[in-house]
């Protein structure tokens, strides 16, 4: 075919706006790129986007949310990469809110603005929502800054109390045998603490959240009892924390919560699976109720009791299930000591599932009351506090009864993918050497040489 100048001139053309359309093309990804976002994480931990815990938490925040760093600019030939580090970090969260303003400040070349913020830290991030301000250090990871988010949106600001003197699971103790690990999560999400000692006090204080009786060891005083019943009279919220039938003096309340407590404990032998004794006991189904709405982690509750309670016309209380155990177990008729082998008893023991948490509900003047009554405290003890869903489920225990229903949702999970280990060999270091820069180097030069040579080779034929 002869290739006169016309034609030339036509296929040139024709190659221009080719040209032309290709780069509109690019123009155009580019602004769609910049105005939508996918993200896709394939992590373990979904370590590129955020739980749907934090997802949660974001939802309920209606009003803005201000981010401001104070620290020195990068230096980018030094290989600083701090501000891009935090850019990158909060874009997880900007993704599920789109009001949040992430700002930088130099404390160097702005003082007077980090010395009114109380700065004292290069690098140090204040969080403000609702006039609430907050400041964290980095490092952090997911888990602290959507707590901190938590503490900021909290409403109720009323202190949790609880009853001690009597050998109590303590809120701040550190045995094993203590509740503290517990009270440091509910510290970490907002809520203070009160110790009101009820053989001074002329009555259990009505400005706090609730009022936390967990497990006595010995009897309560009669003195006490009266101030605890005519706290629930008035309308106060109440968390009691059983571990067997002994109630410690504390029958009156019982009676007046309309509450029995089997004698008897819960034996689970589908436990053996997990590795544990039958005598922990693992739920199997949660009530419908909004302590569990949404709630499908696993929790486990060793020497759990029976719990029920009766609402009636007189008391008012509407009473809600929370938590069944042992669908194939069984709760036994008496106590078990502590080395006697479990046998079902067919005659005397009742066959699960076995309930072991109630909730229970009425309207108090303008305002709602709330008591939570569970068989077994030793789920929330520092021993077994990290378990499953423990944590997860006294969380949303306590969130309910301070009246925080929009805070209770699944925490954030701690980052749990496996880091890769090289082995500290000579082979090791050559074989970690040639797969990463592989992928950095030798792959990509093998597809430039492959498609310079198939160029080549078109271009002869």
């Amino acid at each position: 075919m002869n290739i006169n100048r016309k034609l030339r001139f036509q296929l040139l053309v024709q190659n221009w706006f080719f040209v032309v359309l290709f780069l509109m093309l690019v123009v155009l990804l580019g602004y769609l790129a910049s105005q939508y976002h996918i993200a896709k994480d394939i992590t373990q931990a979904n370590r590129n986007i955020l739980t749907q815990g934090s997802v949660n938490v974001l939802k309920q925040m209606k009003a803005p949310i201000n981010v401001t760093v104070y620290a020195t600019k990068d230096d980018a030939s030094s290989g600083e990469t701090f501000r891009k580090g935090i850019v990158d970090f909060f874009a997880r969260y900007q993704r599920e809110k789109k009001d949040i303003r992430l700002t930088f400040i130099n404390p160097s070349e702005e003082p007077k603005l980090a010395q009114e913020a109380g700065v004292k830290t290069d690098g140090e991030v204040v969080i403000e929502y609702q006039k609430r301000v907050e400041h964290i250090v980095p490092p952090f990871a997911e888990q602290e800054i959507t707590n901190l988010l938590v503490r900021l949106s909290r409403t109720n600001q009323q202190a949790v109390m609880y009853l001690d003197g009597h050998g109590e699971r303590n809120l701040l103790g550190v045995r094993n045998h203590d509740i503290g690990e517990f009270g440091k999560q509910l510290e970490s999400k907002g809520f203070k603490f009160a110790n009101p000692d009820l053989t001074i006090a002329q009555a259990v204080p009505s400005n706090g959240a609730m009022l936390v009786i967990a497990s006595p060891q010995v009897d309560v005083s009669e003195v006490e009892v009266k101030k605890i019943k005519a706290y629930l009279e008035a309308g106060g919220n109440l968390l009691w924390l059983l571990d067997d039938d002994n109630l410690r003096g504390l029958k009156e309340v019982a009676d007046y919560l309309g509450m029995q407590v089997s004698p008897g404990t819960v034996m689970d032998l589908a436990s053996a699976q997990y590795g544990a004794d039958a005598r922990v006991s693992f739920a199997s189904l949660y009530g419908e109720h909004a302590i569990t709405k949404n709630f499908m982690l696993r929790t486990l509750f060793p020497d759990a009791h029976e719990v029920t309670a009766r609402g009636t016309d007189e008391n008012g209380w509407k009473v809600s299930s929370l938590v069944e155990v042992a669908p194939n177990g069984w709760l036994t008729a008496k106590k078990l000591a502590k080395n006697e082998k479990p046998e079902f008893d067919e005659k005397n023991d009742k066959r699960g599932p076995i309930n072991i948490g109630v909730a229970l509900e009425r309207t108090y003047g303008k305002k709602g009351q709330r008591v939570v009554i569970m068989g077994n405290a030793n789920f929330l003890s520092n021993t077994f506090i990290t378990n499953g869903g423990n944590l997860d489920f006294g969380v949303n225990i306590v969130n309910w009864l301070a009246g925080d229903d929009s805070l209770i949702t699944i925490q954030p999970m701690p980052l749990k993918d496996i880091n890769v280990q090289i082995p500290d060999t000579k082979t090791g270091v050559a074989v970690a050497w040639t797969v990463f820069h592989s992928f950095q180097y030798f792959i990509p030069l093998g597809f430039l040489l492959a498609g310079l040579l198939l160029w080549l080779k078109r271009r002869k034929a």
